[in-house]
């Protein structure tokens, strides 16, 4: 959306992370509360936060401006979500997957079939990038129905210079769409996996990445993730892409001890990584490091559910003082949802995190797993007026409601853009 908006949201239950990095450890719990606040967001940036009886003057000259004026009722008042890891840009569907894992395929051995990235890598190189746009377009108006205001989208379903730019190009066109209602941050994933016409030969198709897609696509994207995993990318071709792509100037994010314990973690807190994704099998060495490092741990609670896996060690990345942000991993393949309120939930009953945990996790250290968190993620004045309205004023509400959405309202750049039912 280019065009800001003017904003007064009053009488609200103000609840929000502070700061403009990631909260790490029991920091994550620790959230601001005004019980009955305002918020004013100016050609949207915020502007003025605080307790509504204190800010007469300056509703009333904002009023006076054409502002608009919402009234919250006292319903809770939270940053815009972040869903930092998705792979919402991808051509063709993989249903019978979901069949074969139910009557136990694994992950791997669906791979190892010619499923898996390869199936969808096929599909997206024949499609094309207007119908790309239109169904990542589908999943984006959804997304902002739960109260998502960023996202990361993943190249990474091309595996070839053409296709991988093509992506890019689909990513950065939903973008720009005037009236977009969510910002779209982009990730460069050319390592998801070694193509066919490379099998065998996984270091011929690194150097490709690092000497024609890396200098190809700098301008196009600031991030590049890896599938750092046995059998596909492992440490030592890791490492050497990632350290290739960090000296292009790119931040690091890598798909980390998924599927077993490789040591991904602690080779994302060696670079400097922005963030390691999944951890599912991350050892007690690769927690210590990342806390350390300061990398954010981004757990995915729907794959796990999904692939019937362990849920990552939310709890041990906490208690270690580490930042751990939560993202839906939507993708066509392991997991095919985008679902914020099964993320809540899932997170709360199963990885022993505590609401007020996973709403940091949903904004503030989002933000920062997508190097942001300076502009957005929490409600502070001088950042960006990103916001949900929930349905109450009780935060429980988001994993009580198994499942469910209790999004009233979201508003993205001070402008409402989508209020549900």
């Amino acid at each position: 959306m280019k065009t800001m908006g003017n904003l007064i949201i009053d009488h609200a239950t103000v609840v929000t992370p502070c700061g403009h990095s990631a909260c790490k450890g029991v920091a994550m719990a620790d959230l601001t509360t005004i019980k009955d606040g305002c918020v004013i967001v100016r050609d949207g940036m915020i502007e003025h936060v605080g307790p509504s009886v204190d800010a007469q003057e300056q509703k009333s000259e904002a009023r006076s401006h054409g502002f608009t004026y919402m009234d919250a009722g006292g319903c809770a008042l939270l940053p815009g979500f972040v869903d930092s890891h998705t792979h919402l840009i991808f051509g063709g569907f993989r249903p019978d997957e979901f069949e074969w894992r139910l009557k136990g395929d694994t992950y791997m051995s669906i791979m190892e079939r010619g499923g898996g990235i390869q199936s969808t890598v096929n599909a997206t190189r024949a499609t094309s990038e207007d119908e790309l746009v239109n169904r990542a377009q589908w999943f984006l108006d959804r997304m902002s129905a739960m109260g998502v205001t960023t996202v990361e989208a993943k190249s990474g379903y091309g595996l070839n210079t053409e296709t991988e730019e093509k992506m890019l190009r689909a990513i950065r066109r939903l973008a720009d769409k005037e009236r977009q209602p969510i910002r779209i941050v982009s990730t460069f994933l050319g390592a998801h996996a070694v193509p066919k016409e490379y099998a065998g030969h996984t270091d011929e198709y690194v150097d490709l990445i690092i000497n024609e897609m890396l200098p190809r696509f700098k301008g196009m994207t600031d991030c590049c993730d890896i599938f750092c995993e046995k059998n596909v990318f492992e440490i030592e071709e890791s490492r050497r892409l990632l350290k290739a792509a960090k000296e292009m100037g790119y931040k690091l994010k890598l798909h980390a001890d998924e599927i077993v314990q490789l040591g991904g973690a602690e080779l994302a807190a060696e670079l400097g990584a922005l963030s390691a994704d999944h951890l599912l099998h991350v050892s007690d060495a690769g927690v210590e490091a990342m806390a350390e490092a300061g990398v954010v741990a981004t757990l995915l609670p729907l794959t796990a559910f999904t692939l019937k896996e362990p849920y990552a060690p939310a709890r041990k990345f906490i208690d270690a003082g580490g930042a751990v942000a939560l993202a839906t991993d939507l993708n066509p393949g392991s997991c095919f949802s985008g679902s914020i309120p099964l993320s809540i939930a899932l997170a709360c009953i199963y990885m022993n995190m505590s609401v007020e945990e996973t709403i940091t996790a949903l904004t503030l250290n989002g933000a920062a797993a997508i190097g942001k968190a300076d502009e957005i993620g929490s409600i502070e004045k001088g950042k960006r007026g990103d916001f949900v309205m929930l349905n109450t004023d009780n935060i429980n509400i988001l994993p009580y409601y198994v499942g469910m959405n209790c999004v009233k309202t979201t508003i993205f750049g001070g402008r409402v853009v989508c209020e549900n039912p």
